[in-house]
């Protein structure tokens, strides 16, 4: 047999069981509860089948589609405030220094932290009486500016952002020192000889290196945002009156707080079919910019 088949055989069978794993945890519960999404169950008993009845229940329902809306500006708050500034640091933090190995540390730490953990130094940090960011504001007299920042509508989603995007930039800032690692130091040196330095080097010469890692964190940024639900429930539990409902805690609120687990498995699927057109619609978008 040739070493190259044989090669192949071998990463096939180790693959295997980590792929059966992923079919039967990921995969097969994906679509038993899209199944389950179209039955009326209240987590045990008889299920009974009511067709779309869970999804028109859901489009007419104004606490979805703010959780919806509450989603979208998570979203877009994680692609603005994550990617860039992790991008950022991975370019200031490229050479392999004393200093830059403890700034990746300590960029990349919140996220080993646990988000029950996160959730509850934040809560602390907005905490109206005797927290650290009001605490801080009257310090340097700025005492209008003091704010019940987990309980107005005007501002807990994004004091809530603020704590989401602290706590993974970390494995961006490590994607990004990889892909910035792999360009080969020719590539630089043709750019300085051309007189392609600062930002014209960064636009013309680094990006389009790097365009294809910058398209999976900007997957994976969306994906994880609308997937948020610890920070959440640790910090607000969706409250005050639901202005911080989060699809993945309206599912949970919707689920287990009701026993309607027909319901929210239909709300999970949902959240599926919208994470896919939103990486859809980023997919078209980068291609084209790639183009």
């Amino acid at each position: 047999m040739p070493t190259a088949l044989r090669s192949k055989g071998f990463i096939a069978v180790a693959l295997l069981p980590a792929l059966l794993l992923f079919l039967m945890f990921v995969i097969v519960p994906v679509f038993w509860s899209a199944y389950y999404g179209f039955f009326s169950w209240k987590g045990f008993g008889a299920a009974s089948f009511i067709g779309l009845d869970n999804y028109r229940e859901m489009f007419q329902d104004g606490i979805f589609w703010r959780a919806l809306r509450n989603n979208l500006i998570l979203v877009a708050s994680s692609i603005i405030g994550q990617i860039p500034i992790a991008l950022l640091l991975a370019l200031l933090l490229l050479k392999n220094t004393l200093f830059s190995r403890f700034v990746r540390s300590a960029v990349f730490m919140p996220m080993v932290l646990s988000t029950v953990v996160v959730g509850l130094i934040w809560g602390y940090i907005y905490q109206t009486q005797f927290g650290l960011a009001n605490t801080v504001l009257r310090m340097i007299g700025l005492e209008s500016w003091t704010r019940a920042w987990l309980s107005d509508p005007q501002v807990n989603m994004l004091a809530i952002s603020i704590p989401i995007n602290w706590s993974n930039v970390g494995p961006y800032l490590v994607i990004f020192i990889a892909a910035l690692q792999n360009i080969s130091p020719e590539v630089d040196d043709a750019a300085k000889i051309d007189g392609a330095v600062g930002w014209r080097k960064l636009l013309y010469v680094t990006l389009p290196m790097i365009w294809g890692t910058v398209v999976v964190t900007l997957v994976l940024c969306i994906s994880g945002s609308l997937k948020a639900f610890d920070h959440v429930i640790v910090m607000t539990g969706g409250g005050p009156a639901r202005s911080t409902e989060l699809l993945a805690t309206y599912m949970y609120n919707s689920t287990f707080d009701v026993y309607r687990y027909g319901y929210g498995s239909a709300v999970s699927t949902m959240i599926i079919l919208i994470s896919a057109l939103l990486i859809g619609i980023n997919y078209i978008l980068t291609r084209q910019k790639s183009g």
